[in-house]
């Protein structure tokens, strides 16, 4: 088998589990296996730490599938790991049968979370009876074809879609790639959440179609929403909009600058039958919407703020956090006392510390009182290995404003 080599020194973060392994780790690859074949995983001692993949276009130079000795890498391996993450989803949406009625809280949610889920670069996704897969890294990409028929036979689906898009795959030298891997799919497809229909596009929606890590946070939107005049700032196919408007919010404007999302989003509302009198969707980039309805002098008591991604890595951690501040402050300025703003960032390079200073920072400089009344992350279908921090990418605040 192939042999990575690692530096003297540089086997701390294996020893602590961690999967990456980056190129300035690496002393030398013995018998290089090619783009996500397996080696070994060896310190300067030669010591035996992990078995991986090998990424040679990557910084992130090997990911590590396990670290037993004895586990090898097969069909069998992906398999075991596959079926231990379908069945740990049953905790997250357990099925409650009573007089012959399943009650469940979604038909969609993560089956497959990546490293979480110790199967670096996979994401799976379930929309009701279709699965959608990203294949993220060189390990997946030569395992594609086992590893789909493996989703089939533990989920017990036909349907399989591929979202391997992602602008990271370019980084794995990967091409792009989109389509059926296997059964017949139409999109979009229809879902239900917590009691509320969604219509799906997984074909060239964002992620993989819909933001299933905001499942729980919708809700809490929901909850909070009734009587009062919301603002949904990218608001994308309306997941929040749709909850705030079955929360009995007394208006929403919700704001996006695609039309194509927006016009799923009114597709969304309809779809539930609530009340379009209700509901304004506006085409605008967010920055400059904001900047004009202060100079409008509109107020309102709810706002959500769920932005894409500013920052990937901690490099990028300072212009994402001008832009954070940025929106936060505005928002703050549009917010009457006692509204409430819910506001995110899903970017990898700001951590919760970092974003509640960012927001904190917004409400000074707004000459706004503010307090914190909850703190919010991704549902519990997108888990967090103890050994993988960087898995914990969705953090949010629920503020509200006292003046």
């Amino acid at each position: 088998m192939a042999v990575l080599v690692l530096k003297p020194g540089r086997e701390k973060s294996l020893l602590r589990r961690h999967p990456w392994i980056f190129s300035g780790a690496v002393q030398q690859v013995e018998q290089e296996p090619g783009p996500g074949g397996t080696l070994d995983v060896l310190s300067s001692n030669g010591d035996f730490l992990a078995r991986g993949f090998f990424s040679p276009h990557s910084q992130i130079r090997a990911r590590v599938w396990t670290f037993d000795p004895e586990e090898q890498v097969d069909a069998d391996f992906f398999r075991r790991r596959i079926h231990s993450a379908v069945c740990a989803r049953d905790l997250f949406n357990p099925r409650r049968k009573g007089e012959g009625t399943e009650v469940v809280s979604t038909d969609s949610l993560r089956l497959i979370h990546a490293e979480s889920d110790y199967l670096p670069g996979l994401i799976v996704d379930r929309y009701s009876d279709t699965l959608v897969m990203q294949c993220l890294t060189t390990g997946v990409e030569i395992w594609r074809e086992q590893l789909a028929n493996i989703l089939l036979e533990e989920t017990g689906l036909t349907n399989i879609y591929e979202r391997s898009d992602a602008d990271v795959r370019e980084l794995e030298g990967l091409p792009s790639r989109n389509g059926v891997i296997r059964g017949e799919i139409s999109s979009p497809i229809p879902i239900n959440e917590n009691n509320l229909n969604f219509l799906v596009n997984v074909a060239t929606g964002h992620k993989t179609g819909f933001y299933l890590d905001q499942r729980v946070n919708r809700q809490q939107v929901r909850e909070l929403a009734h009587g009062r005049e919301v603002l949904d700032c990218f608001c994308y196919t309306g997941g929040f909009t749709v909850n705030a408007l079955a929360g009995g919010a007394k208006s929403v404007l919700s704001v996006d600058s695609s039309l194509d999302s927006l016009s799923l989003a009114r597709e969304n509302i309809a779809l539930n039958s609530l009340s379009t009198e209700r509901v304004e969707l506006l085409e605008g980039d967010v920055f400059q919407t904001l900047r004009k309805l202060r100079d409008q002098a509109r107020w309102f008591d709810m706002i959500v703020l769920d932005p894409p991604k500013f920052a990937s890595t901690a490099s990028q951690a300072g212009k994402a956090a001008r832009g954070y501040k940025d929106i936060n402050l505005l928002a703050f300025k549009l917010l009457r006392p006692g509204g409430i703003l819910v506001t995110f960032s899903c970017s990898g390079g700001v951590d919760a510390a970092l974003f509640q200073k960012i927001v904190a920072g917004a409400a000074l400089d707004a000459g706004a009182e503010v307090q914190i009344i909850n703190h919010l992350t991704q549902a519990p279908d997108h888990p967090v290995s103890l050994t993988f921090p960087e898995g914990t990418y969705l953090k949010g605040l629920v503020c509200y404003k006292i003046t």
